[in-house]
């Protein structure tokens, strides 16, 4: 099913994401890990895509296992690294496996500096997918602006130019402070971005993870959530138990301010996952 479609029915829904292994020996721990996830019988499961499509091949055999096992897959493709020709192998791989989901993304540039000069920009990457004509394609936003631009009017420019190439949804970066999303929801609407925007939520269970977030994105921690690290983060135990409730709050309480569709960066932990799921049985029932 095309996500489009799952999200037209207006009901909130609850996602998860899942990334390939580097190496072939690692590949059936991240499998099963996978098919754990999708028990949950989550509404899609996204599947990320490494720097250079180094990881394509496991990227297009996960997110076809995800779905023989009867979950919506969202493949990502990055482009930045990639030349025309390696990107509609993947699409044609992704077709030939029917797989109608692609995540559309510029990627992260490489840190020897080595890219392609076929795209530039996710906008490029998404106009490229549309002309295959059967995918559905989301693409990314940056509730806090993406560390690259100059500001967020620029940032949100961005975006427009990846609805006009053809993007039929949105996803957007981590954030640990529900009032950033509703204060940019207000903006793209403004501003004439009307695709569904689906919230992307980490529980963050270790202290490893704060700090890959904060230099990776510069993303805003809340007073509130780094008194929770302060306090746990010496205790791996308790710092998960308290990251996962964390992460649950702040998808109750957007579900109850009307944002319907959560996407949850699982870092292919099924325990997360599942956790999650049950303290929303309720009020995703």
């Amino acid at each position: 099913m095309k996500i489009r479609e799952i999200l037209a029915k207006g009901e909130p829904t609850l996602s998860f994401e899942v990334f390939p292994p580097k190496t072939e020996d690692k590949y059936e721990s991240v499998e099963q890990a996978a098919l754990k996830i999708a028990k949950l019988k989550p509404a899609f499961m996204s599947v990320t895509y490494g720097a250079g499509g180094g990881t394509s091949r496991y990227t297009v055999d996960i997110a076809s296992t995800v779905q023989a096992h009867g979950v919506t897959p969202l493949a990502h493709l990055t482009c930045v690294s990639s030349t025309r020709e390696k990107v509609w192998s993947v699409l044609e791989e992704l077709r030939e496996r029917n797989i109608e989901n692609v995540l559309a993304l510029r990627g992260d540039i490489p840190k020897e500096g080595k890219v392609e000069k076929d795209y530039q920009y996710a906008s490029q990457l998404i106009a490229e997918i549309r002309k295959a004509g059967e995918f559905c394609i989301g693409a990314a936003c940056y509730p806090e602006g993406h560390v690259e631009s100059i500001n967020k009017t620029e940032d949100i420019q961005y975006l427009k130019e990846k609805v006009e190439a053809g993007c039929d949804f949105v996803t957007t970066q981590m954030f640990f402070d529900n009032n950033i999303l509703y204060n940019y929801l207000y903006r793209i609407r403004e501003a004439g971005v009307t695709v569904p925007v689906i919230a992307g939520i980490m529980p963050v269970t270790n202290i490893a993870q704060i700090k890959r977030i904060c230099a990776m994105s510069g993303t805003y921690l809340p007073s509130r959530f780094k008194a929770i690290v302060d306090h746990f983060g010496d205790n791996p135990a308790a710092m998960k138990q308290a990251g996962i409730a964390y992460a649950t709050e702040q998808i109750i309480d957007l579900i109850a301010n009307g944002i319907q569709g959560i996407h949850v960066y699982s870092m292919n932990k099924p325990d997360v996952a599942a956790k999650i799921k049950e303290s929303l049985s309720e009020i995703l029932r």
